[in-house]
């Protein structure tokens, strides 16, 4: 549920109808072999596949930047280039100190990066029919950038461009400089919702980075959780008794009260510019994986780690009106108990 302060906090200040650009460079050589840039601008839900405009998770595809690029260098008459990559959007501190502990195998956090292929997912052939919707946890790549440009140059060579270097290097792009081509996110928008669907702790972290350099705070995990306080600060949310290990409540250490959550959604409900934080949360018995008795008219975020289970909302009223609400259980004996209980009182939120 700590996913909820940073959404209500990125949502207020992003564009949220805004995307995320992959692109290619070329810089040419004096002498020599010419060299193509990939760069990331934050976009993880990259697609290895034509850009699928149906979905969110794809819906930029390095296949259709591959064809593009390679468009693009034949048209200045190059066809044998060096490959490097633009990793550098996120600077060298990616990973909130102590989030191992909640990250076993992998299956729950990779380093924010630039870019990265289905938020690093390794399926291993079992991939979801509709990339939108699933319930696993697969083991996450923890090379994400590194991935993306591995797969870009298969694609690029098979669009008749040799790649002459073995292993693609980094470097950095200035930004004066203008791509040759590029693919686009969905807005940040959709990729929130797509966040608060999945609980993806990633995601999370990545908005608050997004909305560290947006406020000019330092670029890393410390910096990200500022930038989410200062703004939430700024609504009104009262922060008594808030600790913020990270921006999504995977790392020991996160400490928040049912009254914090509770005005975030309180403010969600407001009208204003920060939709997508509302808007993103799960619709049980229509959009997500909760579930309530109050089918339908719940818009909630489930929060469940080893000692807590936890769930934040709003409830549509049966006789007219909309309810804010939270609930956080402390070390619960049972959590079969504990969510049933949980379950049975948003229900009855709607009877009010």
């Amino acid at each position: 549920t700590m996913k909820t302060l940073t959404s209500l906090a990125a949502a207020s200040v992003l564009d949220m109808g805004d995307t995320l650009p992959t692109q290619t460079f070329l810089l040419q050589a004096e002498q020599g072999t010419d060299t193509v840039v990939i760069k990331g601008n934050g976009d993880m839900l990259l697609g290895a596949g034509d850009s699928d405009p149906d979905h969110v998770n794809g819906r930029a595809g390095l296949l259709t930047l591959a064809k593009n690029t390679a468009h693009a260098l034949k048209q200045r008459g190059v066809t044998k280039v060096n490959l490097q990559y633009d990793d550098s959007l996120f600077g060298a501190d990616r990973t909130p100190t102590g989030i191992e502990a909640n990250n076993p195998d992998s299956l729950y956090y990779t380093p924010v990066s630039s870019m990265a292929i289905d938020g690093g997912r390794q399926w291993n052939g079992a991939n979801p029919r509709n990339p939108d919707v699933f319930e696993s946890y697969p083991a996450l790549s923890q090379n994400t950038a590194a991935d993306v440009t591995a797969i870009f140059r298969n694609l690029l060579g098979a669009q008749g461009i040799t790649i002459v270097n073995a292993e693609p290097t980094q470097t950095t792009v200035s930004a004066d400089r203008t791509p040759i081509a590029e693919v686009e996110s969905a807005p940040l928008a959709m990729v929130m919702a797509f966040m608060l669907r999945h609980s993806d702790n990633t995601l999370a972290e990545e908005f608050g980075r997004l909305l560290a350099l947006s406020t000019k705070q330092e670029n890393s995990p410390a910096g990200a959780t500022a930038a989410v306080r200062n703004e939430l600060r700024t609504l009104g949310i009262d922060l008594t008794g808030l600790q913020m290990a990270d921006c999504s409540g995977l790392t020991p250490g996160s400490r928040l009260t049912a009254n914090t959550l509770a005005q975030v959604q309180a403010r969600n409900l407001d009208v204003g510019g920060a939709v997508a934080a509302a808007e993103g949360l799960s619709i049980p018995g229509l959009v997500g994986t909760a579930s309530t008795q109050a089918a339908g008219l719940t818009r909630v975020k489930t929060g469940s780690l080893q000692e807590v289970s936890s769930m934040t909302g709003n409830v549509s009223r049966e006789q007219g009106g909309v309810a804010a609400f939270a609930v956080i259980v402390n070390n619960p004996e049972d959590f079969e108990a504990t969510r049933t209980a949980i379950n049975e009182f948003v229900a009855g939120l709607a009877a009010l």
